[in-house]
Parts: structure tokens; sequence; C-alpha cells
């Protein structure tokens, strides 16, 4: 191979100008108060209505972290604060799509920027699985506490769950000796949001915006009628599994901040990047952690922390306090929230991909854009299929524990790029600069990497063979197609 290829770098210059022709330019219509929209609808969502019930009692691979998890979701609150400031510094620096990807060409060369590339898929659409199966969870405990109804266990679970539970094997039907599972409620909202993500960025934005609303509303609906059930003995052991649970808490916890980076993806749509992007970015992460402490005591308040590990934990709670009513509300609600997750992830996703196919890493369909909605209709749709069926497949703790691992090594490399391209770059006007320089990124690289330790060992596993292949896609394809020549200087 060329081992110069390896390591060719875009410079800042050729991001600023553009490496796409004007024809298939995005168009620039997203203001900050969108942006802010954007990053609560994809931060509260899946992570608070979902995860949060695994991340208190804790998982077949890991312990959890009991009433202890408001520790837990403060310190992920620190990685992710710390994070967001580097993302700030590097996305107004470079305010084009492909976010991580983007930075991590101009910053580290080809090679590292192909990784993040190919990792991101585990941060938007691997991490989009587990959001579209949580919304099948509490779609089904709405249609149960509502309407008495409910769908077969089998159309709406993965096929690793079907066989491994006696009940749902036994009722699934079989084709030729294979049982037959499928997750129709992931694959119908999955698809559903493909149709929307292909008509346009600013229609996906205002639907985004009215679920944002709905679902903050419904957090405070759940604080206001839970907190008068809490009760103090279920704070009794405060942290059941010591600091190894608060630990592994907060590496699951990563789960409910990621999104806040996924408006980065969106630069290139934005109206005044430089000054919507950081204000977006911080004000949508200061908001989330208010909102997930004060649901972390409520809900470990209202019943033991070790009987929260079921799909709807809020509505589970709810009906442990005996308000049944509330807890349908609250089923409603959290299919809402989880459907704006899913919204700005599949919106993030297939603007790598373009990034990507743009520098010849991929594809050049990739990078095609619909001639009158400017939108990257190829990447979308495909993006779409794998979300729409992988959830029949994989299970929700795999997809959540890849997340995590896949977005903390992203965070990483962010942080990286800072240090670099401060010292490459130390005279580049930089609209936003990060505050407390070089501690801020040096803490990000630390804080992240201590949460990536405290993941299963699996997680690790599955991380690396990934990463081989992603590596084995580039030296087959991207390798010889990417068109960035080798630098002149380092």
């Amino acid at each position: 191979m060329r081992g110069s290829a390896w390591w060719r770098r875009k410079t800042l210059d050729e991001v600023s100008e553009g490496q796409a022709p004007a024809q298939a330019a995005l168009r620039r219509v997203l203001t900050t108060a969108d942006l802010l929209f954007l990053g609560v609808g994809a931060i509260v969502g899946a992570g608070l209505f979902s995860s949060i019930g695994d991340m208190a009692a804790g998982t077949a691979d890991a312990p959890g972290a009991g009433p202890a998890l408001v520790i837990s979701y403060l310190l992920t609150a620190l990685a992710c604060g710390l994070s967001a400031l580097c993302y700030a510094e590097i996305s107004t620096l470079v305010p084009v799509s492909g976010s991580a990807y983007t930075y991590a060409y101009v910053a580290l060369g080809e090679v590292i920027a192909w990784i993040i590339g190919w990792d991101l898929v585990i941060e938007y659409a691997v991490g989009n699985i587990y959001v579209a199966q949580s919304w099948g969870d509490y779609l089904r405990s709405f249609l149960r506490g509502t309407f008495g109804r409910d769908l077969p266990a089998w159309l709406a679970v993965d096929h690793q769950t079907a066989l491994a539970t006696p009940a749902i094997a036994a009722a699934a039907p079989r084709l030729g000796g294979f049982l037959v599972s499928f997750h129709l409620p992931a694959f119908l909202i999955t698809a559903a949001l493909t149709v929307l993500l292909v008509r346009g960025v600013r229609e996906s934005a205002r639907a985004n915006t009215a679920l944002v609303a709905l679902k903050v509303t419904l957090v405070l609906f759940f604080l206001l009628f839970g907190v008068a059930r809490v009760d103090v003995h279920n704070y009794v052991p405060f942290a059941p599994h010591g600091w190894r649970g608060i630990w592994t808490g907060a590496s699951l916890a990563f789960f409910s901040y990621i999104g806040f980076d996924a408006l980065s993806t969106m630069a290139e749509e934005t109206i005044a990047p430089a000054r919507a992007l950081p204000r977006a970015m911080l004000g949508s992460l200061g908001i989330c952690t208010a909102l997930y402490v004060a649901t972390a005591l409520v809900l470990t308040g209202l019943v033991p922390a070790a009987e929260l590990g079921t799909g709807d934990p809020l509505s589970h709670a709810l009906r442990a306090a005996g308000l049944e009513g509330a807890a349908n509300v609250m089923a409603f609600g959290a299919v809402l929230a989880c459907t704006a997750v899913l919204l700005v992830f599949q919106l993030g996703q297939p603007r790598i991909l373009m990034a990507m196919a743009r520098d010849g890493l991929l594809p050049p369909i990739f990078a095609r854009l619909h001639p009158t909605r400017g939108t990257p209709v190829f990447a979308t749709v495909l993006t779409g299929a794998f979300v729409a069926l992988a959830p029949s497949f994989l299970t929700p703790g795999q997809a959540l524990e890849l997340t995590n691992i896949g977005t903390l090594f992203a965070f990483v490399l962010v942080a990286l790029g800072v240090i670099v391209l401060r010292v490459r770059e130390p005279h580049r006007p930089r609209p936003f600069r990060c505050p407390g320089y070089p501690f801020t990124p040096v803490g990000a690289i630390a804080a992240c990497g201590a949460l990536m330790i405290g993941l299963p060992r699996m997680t690790w596993v599955r991380f690396a063979v990934w990463l081989v292949v992603g590596l084995v896609i580039y030296a087959l394809y991207g390798q010889r197609r990417g068109r960035r020549q080798p630098p002149t200087s380092a």
C-alpha cells in the first residue's frame, strides 16, 4: 500500500472553500433556536425514558448504580461538558458537514478520519437501533395500559431474545424449522421518519421542535406527579454496588447525553454556525443535565432500583406508585420522545456518509443530493433501511454498549484534534476558543477514556471487530480513491 496515502490531510483552507460543487451545496436554513431544539431532541430520549432503568438496576454484564445514579449522571455530564467545549471550538473552525470525521481529516489524517467515520456509524445508526427498540417498548406499554391490546411478542423483539425466551419461542411461528421474529414497531417508525427526512431538513426541524416541546412537558409531568410519592427508604442502600456500580452507570449513562455532537453534522445547513453551534451545544447539554438529575432522584425514590430493569422504567415506576393514568400518559409521551431522537440521529448519519463520499472514501452516490429537496437521498434511505431491519437481530443491551464505546472514542479523537490544530495552526482565527486550554481537551480525553474502561469486556471485543472490518474496507476501496494528495508539509 502507499504508506503516504494513509496520512494525507485536508487543510483548513480547502475545507473553508468547500469540496462539493455549488449545485450540491446544502441549504443554510437552521437557526440557533432550531439547533437548540434539535440538541434537546437528540439528548432527551431513550437515555432518559429507557436506559435509565438499566443504569439503576444493572444488566447481565454490568452492576447497577442504584440511587447513586445521580452521581453517575453528574460524572458523565462533566465528561460531556469538556467534550462539548472541544466540539464547539473545532466545529466553528471547520464549519462543514461531517462532524468528527471531517475534524479528524484536517487534524490527524485520512486513515484516522476513516476510522472515526466508520466509528460514527456505531454512534448514530447503531444508537438508533436501541432508540427504535425503546420506541417499540413504550408503544406496547401504551397500547396495553390504554386499550388492553398488545402486539405478539415475536413481532416486537429481536431474534436473539426470541430464541432465549421460552414463552416467545413457543408462540412464534416457524418457517422450515426457523423461528420467525421481527421488530415491527422499530421498522415502521424508522421507515416513516426516513420519508420525512428525504423531504427536507427544514421540515424535519419543525417536526422536531413540536416533539421537543411535548417531551420536556412530559418530563416535568413525571417529576410533578412522582415527587409526591417518593419513599426515602428506596434510597437505601444508596450505592448497592459501590464505586464499581457508579462507574459502570456513568459509562452507560453516556448514551443519555450523546446528541449535542450531532449538531456538528448540520454546520453546513446552519445560519451563522460560529455563533449558533457553541450556544446550542452547551445550552442543550445544560438543560438536559438538570432534567436527568431530577428524574433520577424521583425515579429511584418511587421504587427500589433493582426493579427498574424494564423497557419502560418511568411508566413502570408510576404504576408501582399507584398512578396508572399517569403511567399511560408517560408511555404515550415516551413514544413521542423517542421519535424526536430517532429523527435527529437519522438526520446526522447520512451527512457523515455524504462527507466521506465527497472525499472519495465512499462511492459518489452517497454524496448525491435530491435536485429540489437538497437532501442526500441514497445515504438517507440506506441508513433508514439499516436501522429499520437491525433491531430484529441486535439486542438492546448490545446496541447500547456499542453506541457508548463508539461515541466515547469519537470524543477522544475530537479533543485530540483540538490540541493538534492548536499546534499546527496557532494563529488561525477561532470564532470560539475552548476555555482552559490545554487542560480542557486533556481532561476530556482522560474522562472519556475512563468511561470506556468502565464498559464490559465483550463490548471492547465487538468494537475491535468493527474497526478491523472498517480498515479492511478502507484498504480495498477508500485508500485508493481518496481525493486528497499527500501533504507537502506536516
